[in-house]
């Protein structure tokens, strides 16, 4: 499988290293092999050779930060205009791991659609796309028989939604509720042991987990966008960022967590998507509700289903490595049809 990966951050560089450190597995295991052949970029440039790329030198190259760096080869272009890349690439599938863009999907939503029109699968990382165009992108691909895959755009490479839309495809999904959001889940642990909120914020910001800005975290609207997709792929229920309730965990103060204690409670930040419509809120949850007991940055999500009862998936919704297996199991999707 050839793939081409637009962004080459965190996410595109934990992909890598899974195909360069899973290769043998992979191939002897699934008969799966990949070339990344080309990496673009809006801030360092584009790299694009055919043949595929040494990965190791590719990460090399990465942890410099220049692709101006990265040794000449025979047939290697260079600095490439990202849409002209996309169409003249010889390649089966376009990874999408930009950054998410959550007010007009862009330029991700047209790098897909020039991807499909090239007649390559797309693979994404990247909420935007989905979260803002799943119709069009879902009708797109069916016209020219490809695939869209977008596992890892919630809860990173936790098979959330594999689980919902393939392994309960038999059950009715009455809903979809949960913890979609690492760095407001952490916030709320470190606060549930005393820590006032600015500084679990501060610290979730030293550890990685929240942004310089993290509006899109503590007000709710990186879960929301999970919502939307999940509302989406289960129950085709078109939603906007701006037509459901979001509300987000900067107005809770230790005397909120202490009185949950009390109660016997804890807040969580949940987002849930039904048939009828989704929303993101804190809420207190009994001490003994299978999400109440995930802690940290860990994710989880509850399906509520007709012939399971609940059906609880917990497990890492963020990093490098979780994201870009999220990625891969979409590829071995595609390699195995």
């Amino acid at each position: 499988m050839r793939i081409l990966l637009i962004g080459f951050g965190a996410v595109g560089q934990g992909l890598t290293q899974i195909l360069r450190d899973q290769a043998d597995y992979l191939r002897e295991r699934e008969g799966f092999e990949a070339r990344i052949v080309g990496v673009a970029t809006r801030s360092r440039g584009t790299l694009y050779h055919p043949g595929g790329f040494d990965l190791d030198a590719l990460l090399d190259v990465a942890g410099d930060g220049r692709f101006d760096r990265f040794p000449q080869l025979d047939g290697l272009l260079r600095d490439q205009d990202i849409f002209d890349l996309i169409r003249m690439a010889d390649a089966d599938v376009l990874v999408e791991v930009s950054h998410s863009n959550l007010q007009t999907a862009q330029p991700a939503l047209d790098y897909c659609r020039a991807a499909l029109d090239s007649g390559k699968h797309v693979v994404m990382a990247n909420k935007g796309p989905v979260a803002l165009a799943y119709d069009d992108l879902m009708n797109h691909a069916q016209r020219v028989g490809k695939q869209v895959g977008f596992e890892a755009t919630v809860m990173a490479g936790t098979p959330s939604l594999r689980l919902g839309m393939d392994a309960l495809a038999g059950c009715r999904i009455e809903s979809a509720r949960g913890i979609l959001n690492g760095t407001t889940n952490y916030i709320l642990t470190q606060m549930e042991v005393g820590m006032a909120y600015s500084d679990a914020l501060e610290q979730a910001q030293a550890l990685g987990y929240a942004e310089a800005d993290p509006t899109a975290d503590v007000d709710g609207w990186d879960a929301a966008s999970k919502v939307v997709i999940l509302a989406a792929a289960l129950f085709g229920q078109r939603l906007s960022l701006d037509s459901m309730p979001v509300a987000g965990i900067s107005s809770l103060t230790l005397a909120d967590i202490e009185a949950a204690r009390a109660a016997g409670e804890r807040w969580k930040l949940i987002g849930t998507a039904t048939p009828d419509g989704a929303r993101v809120e804190p809420v207190r949850l009994p001490a003994n509700h299978p999400l109440a007991q995930v802690s940290g940055a860990t994710n989880a999500i509850t399906y509520t289903t007709d012939l399971l009862g609940d059906v609880t998936l917990v497990g890492p919704g963020a990093g490098p490595v979780a994201t870009g297996f999220g990625l891969l199991a979409d590829l071995l999707a595609i390699h195995r049809t």
